[in-house]
């Protein structure tokens, strides 16, 4: 299911959401450039990798090798004597947190999180007001790597994508507009285009999580957590966030 967009009108134009999506496609198309050779270099000197951010200190010449041979786990222990140099000395491995949430990985993975980002997000800073939003969309990917770092704390794989952050927006819409028509397509059997409620269209993006193939490289757990920090976020404040513009149409 694909949404395209929602009838929730914004009070004003979303500038925050409209900037993100303008610096991920910079960062897309200007620094990493698809195609290129240096894809993968830049991944590793600036994407966060579960590893580094566990022992503090960037990946060797030996693990990266490993890694590109097919071992995903690669991480050295401390028992483990490493003859490498480290491949980016100079790299913050904690400030890669923050750089991951601006790198995707091909044109349809950058494509599908700028509409989902588009087409729940405005809403939310809408909602949330500039900075408050701006606050919750990087602590929401902030959570959602660190939930993928619990659960795989020997990957030596780059970790990309704005999906976690954008994971939260859509876990506060679900609890903020559950009522608000998706128009949204589906592709089953037939190629159909449908208005479907924010919450089970959501409801079902979350439960088909826990059902991804673990060979298909997506951190799933990272969206699961994303989804959840921003649920609890939007249950927490609901009260206190500024009044939502009438939404429509509703069941």
């Amino acid at each position: 299911m694909l949404p395209l967009k929602d009838y929730n009108p914004t009070r004003r134009f979303a500038m925050v959401t409209a900037v993100l999506i303008g610096i991920n496609l910079f960062v897309y198309f200007l620094l990493q450039r698809p195609g290129s050779n240096d894809q993968t270099e830049l991944s590793y000197s600036y994407a966060a990798i579960p590893c580094e951010v566990v022992t503090g200190a960037p990946l060797s010449n030996q693990e990266i090798g490993r890694t590109l041979r097919g071992d995903l786990v690669a991480c050295n222990d401390a028992s483990t004597v490493d003859p490498t140099p480290a491949r980016f000395p100079a790299k913050s491995v904690y400030l890669a947190v923050l750089y991951s949430m601006f790198l995707h990985g091909g044109l349809l993975h950058i494509g599908g999180n700028m509409l989902f980002l588009w087409v729940f997000g405005n809403n939310i800073e809408d909602h949330m007001g500039v900075v408050g939003y701006l606050a919750f969309y990087l602590a929401a990917g902030l959570v959602a790597t660190v939930a993928h770092i619990l659960v795989q704390p020997a990957s030596t794989v780059p970790v990309v994508g704005a999906s976690g952050a954008i994971a939260g927006v859509m876990g506060a819409y679900m609890v903020l507009f559950p009522r608000v028509h998706i128009r949204t397509l589906l592709v089953v059997f037939l190629v159909l285009i449908r208005d479907i409620p924010a919450f089970w269209l959501l409801a079902f993006w979350f439960v088909s999580q826990f059902l991804t193939n673990p060979n298909e490289g997506v951190a799933w757990v990272a969206h699961v957590g994303g989804f959840v920090f921003g649920a609890l976020v939007a249950l927490l404040l609901r009260s206190r966030l500024r009044p939502a513009p009438a939404a429509y149409p509703s069941f």
